[in-house]
């Protein structure tokens, strides 16, 4: 473990993970509610048993730059990631908070537009924000604004990234890593011949209705660390093997040129607006199809399969050849969400 803190320890990737798993976790004794999943399940909520169900809490913080994309923007970011990270737990999101943190010198006019957004996303989907707090510090002390929400649902049965078993189908809800090369072609001036867009959206309608079809075994947001990383956590905390076939996964035309391009591996890209989602065999298509109803879930694919074995993920490519999919270190930009 290194000294000091690294930007790569925010990436979603194994820096993160072990940076968790020595430092901040072992911190806390008290670290969950009896009987409900907690800080050490490093899931995407935590769970908290009360009279037959369970409410779920999650919190995040958020910083991305630019502030504005094409598909979306802080405001929206901040939640959308908290709605997705209540509803990979299957529960259906009650409210939010919001704590904002802005510089000396920001722009109102900005921050104007970044809480409309919030404001906008949450009148989409039917969430109240109930609770907020706003510090303002010196100039220098944070780079422009940060936002933290936090989020309550409501679940009769919790579904957690640690439910797979072998047999079960791996659904990817839409076309993955759109949001974080979105950012890199900005950042980086590149002019595609494709223009790219963020994936960014609230997915709990679409979730919803794979859910009430049922066999729902497991599901997570696979956004820093992108789908090979939320893989990797699944795999690794079921104790399976998950199969992967290349030819399955949707990526737009767009986003594999520029990965190529860039020599970057879309698996390893954040998503925002996408759920990795594990189902029992049998229910695997009607599931699939719910999905697809959505407007959110209209790229939805069958992309893989549980295997017994130890927890790893194995791609098998377009030729034929297979190879390990192996957790990302990090994020390949950093400031992503």
């Amino acid at each position: 473990m290194s000294d000091v803190i690294k930007l790569e320890h925010g990436g979603g990737g194994s820096l993160m993970r072990k940076l968790l798993d020595e430092v901040i976790i072992p911190a806390y004794r008290l670290n969950r509610v009896g009987g409900g999943v907690g800080l050490s399940e490093m899931d995407d909520g935590a769970t908290i048993p009360l009279n037959g169900r369970h409410i779920v809490f999650t919190t995040d913080t958020y910083t991305v730059k630019p502030l504005f994309f094409p598909g979306g923007d802080m405001g929206r970011l901040a939640v959308c990631g908290t709605v997705n990270d209540v509803a990979v737990m299957g529960a259906t999101p009650l409210a939010l908070s919001s704590a904002i943190t802005v510089e000396e010198g920001f722009p109102i006019d900005t921050l104007k537009r970044i809480v409309g957004s919030m404001s906008g996303t949450l009148e989409e989907i039917g969430i109240p924000l109930i609770a907020g707090d706003t510090k303002v510090v010196e100039r220098g002390g944070l780079d422009e604004i940060l936002i933290n929400t936090s989020g309550i649902g409501i679940a009769e049965t919790v579904v957690t990234d640690a439910g797979l078993n072998p047999g079960d189908r791996i659904i990817l809800s839409g076309t993955i890593g759109n949001h974080e090369l979105t950012l890199l072609a900005l950042r980086e001036g590149l002019h595609l011949d494709t223009p790219l867009e963020s994936d960014m959206a609230p997915l709990w309608g679409m979730i919803s209705g794979g859910l009430e079809v049922g066999g729902i075994t497991a599901m997570k947001d696979p956004t820093r660390g992108g789908v090979s990383g939320a893989l990797n956590d699944m795999a690794r905390k079921s104790g399976v093997d998950i199969l992967m076939r290349e030819e399955e996964i949707p990526v737009k035309g767009a986003v594999r040129s520029a990965s190529d391009l860039l020599g970057l591996d879309p698996l390893e890209l954040a998503n925002e607006g996408v759920a990795v989602i594990g189902v029992e065999a049998a229910r695997a298509e009607a599931v699939l199809e719910a999905l697809k109803r959505d407007k959110y879930g209209r790229d939805a694919a069958m992309a893989g399969e549980v295997m017994g074995g130890k927890g790893r993920v194995i791609l098998e490519t377009f030729v034929g050849g297979r190879r390990i999919v192996r957790e990302p270190v990090g994020s390949p930009i950093p400031r992503i969400c």
